[in-house]
């Protein structure tokens, strides 16, 4: 596989990018869940986890639509990363009108939000252990509005659909995945 997907680079060029110790943890989570997914499926898991590591990594920089992520896959093009790649990243945000083709797209869109929706669901936990959350918990705290309000509940939807996986089943998915690197993450 290409150096371009050793962590390594990705980490470096994620690092360069991105300051906040709270952005960063989002990129972790991702890459985690990525991996899960790549596991589940049979995708590189290499690949899969670049691609969950690297998604936001321009986010801090230029936060407002369309920029992020346009302009950071200006900057994955100009680092030589090839246009399959660009395009899962650019297809987690649907403003950019790039269709998730490949299930890796698929399952970056998938995860993305509900890792974030996830991590905030731990912060509230007595421990703020992200082992001591659970799926009915999440799906609760999903329909409260005010929990969590940026993270957008009809991606999460959107997601699963995609997947064709029952809503239950992606909440255990990345819970399960966010587990092993809870410390990592301060959860």
């Amino acid at each position: 596989m290409s150096e371009l997907y050793d962590s390594e680079t990705t980490m470096a060029l994620l690092h360069e990018h991105t300051k906040t110790d709270g952005l960063r943890k989002h990129a972790y989570a991702v890459q985690a869940a990525m991996l899960a997914s790549a596991r589940r499926t049979g995708g590189d898991e290499q690949y899969w986890s670049a691609v969950g590591l690297l998604h936001d990594f321009d986010y801090e920089m230029y936060p407002e639509p369309p920029d992020h992520p346009l302009k950071g896959a200006s900057i994955l093009r100009g680092r030589g990363y090839p246009e399959e790649f660009v395009r899962a990243i650019l297809s987690h945000a649907s403003y950019t009108g790039v269709p998730r083709e490949t299930e890796c797209a698929q399952w970056l869109f998938a995860v993305d939000e509900l890792c974030g929706f996830c991590m905030a669901c731990a912060m509230v936990q007595p421990d703020k252990k992200i082992a001591q959350v659970k799926v009915k918990s999440v799906k609760k705290k999903l329909k409260k509005k005010d929990f969590a309000a940026k993270v957008s509940r009809e991606d999460i939807i959107e997601g699963a659909a995609d997947l064709n996986l029952e809503m239950d089943e992606l909440i255990a998915h990345v819970l399960e995945a966010l587990v092993p690197v809870g410390d990592e993450l301060g959860l």
